[in-house]
């Protein structure tokens, strides 16, 4: 049974390394947010109304947290199978389904579909996404998800394993590689100089790829692989304002469940224990300090000693 540590600094955010001392609060521990749901995925902060959405994918739901009573509601059902969100540089809420689209949420609450299909194919499951400074949005496109794994639903996959990029400005899609298998998680370094790419299916052990942004930011280049996660399962990720990249990471084992913290230069620093693996992260919070972990069946969050950057 889950019990918050009664013990600061939480015994359960864990230095690896020397250098990730200065990102722990000695005063802030763990907290469960809300559990019970199937399977929890792509938080996304809301900082103008102060609260937390994120997927709940076999239910078909995104769900609510309120940071100043606590409630959590259903925020849209059916939600298309969402998976991954995020806010664009409008502030309007980015989502990929796998219902085989990418759509954002207006002001008025309609939904605009950004993209279904390439080069005359349907997407297979749009899997997780950010939006770049340029208000580009660059998403992955595994062939797991909808395709038989909610409700019965099966289809074959169009097109191949591939990340895309969504230009603000024209709305035109270009495919930015299809050579990772199980695409999956995906940010931008602060100063959006870097993409960083998780290939969830690589083999022997899952990989985080690192990509130079080129072509004025709108294609890749000279791509090498970041980190080999080994035994760990890694899912998503982001980056702090230090270029640390906070990782959900789990599922192999158990001792390996949680967050796992890598410095910019593809070293493991840090380490948040937790009761189940974690999917997905965002920061938010008053100050985008509060770490928001969607894992499993739960949300939980801790507060650190760092901003996450812009737009993730």
């Amino acid at each position: 049974m889950w019990q918050e540590s009664e013990r600061y600094p939480d015994p359960r955010v864990i230095s690896l390394d020397p250098s990730f001392d200065q990102y722990r609060l000695a005063l802030a521990s763990v907290e469960r947010l809300s559990t019970g749901h199937r399977w929890c995925e792509g938080p996304v902060w809301f900082g103008d109304g102060r609260y937390l959405l994120w997927s709940d994918i076999p239910n078909n739901q995104i769900l609510k947290w309120e940071e100043e009573t606590g409630a959590v509601s259903v925020f849209r059902k059916p939600s298309n199978f969402a998976n991954g969100n995020t806010r664009d540089r409008q502030g309007r809420l980015v989502t990929c389904e796998h219902g085989r689209r990418v759509t954002r949420t207006e002001y008025d609450g309609s939904i605009t579909v950004l993209m279904d299909a390439f080069e005359g194919k349907k997407l297979n499951a749009p899997n997780d996404l950010v939006v770049k400074s340029d208000g580009s949005v660059w998403f992955s496109d595994p062939p797991f998800g909808i395709l038989g794994n909610y409700e019965g639903v099966k289809a074959p996959p169009e097109l191949p394993h591939s990340f895309y990029r969504i230009d603000g400005q024209t709305g035109e899609t270009t495919r930015i590689t299809d050579q990772l298998k199980g695409p999956n998680g995906l940010c931008f370094s602060p100063d959006e100089k870097l993409l960083y790419l998780i290939e969830s299916r690589g083999v022997p052990n899952r990989l985080i790829h690192v990509y130079d942004v080129v072509d004025n930011g709108r294609k890749i280049a000279d791509g090498r692989v970041f980190l080999d996660a080994g035994a760990g399962t890694i899912d998503g990720m982001r980056t702090d304002i230090d270029g640390n990249l906070w990782c959900g990471w789990g599922m192999g084992s158990e001792e390996l469940d949680g967050v796992m913290v890598v410095s910019p230069t593809g070293k493991l620093i840090g380490r948040i224990v937790l009761p189940e693996r974690c999917a997905n992260l965002c920061f938010g919070g008053r100050a985008r300090s509060r770490l928001f972990m969607a894992s499993s069946h739960s949300i939980y969050s801790l507060y650190v000693n760092t901003q996450g950057a812009p737009g993730g």
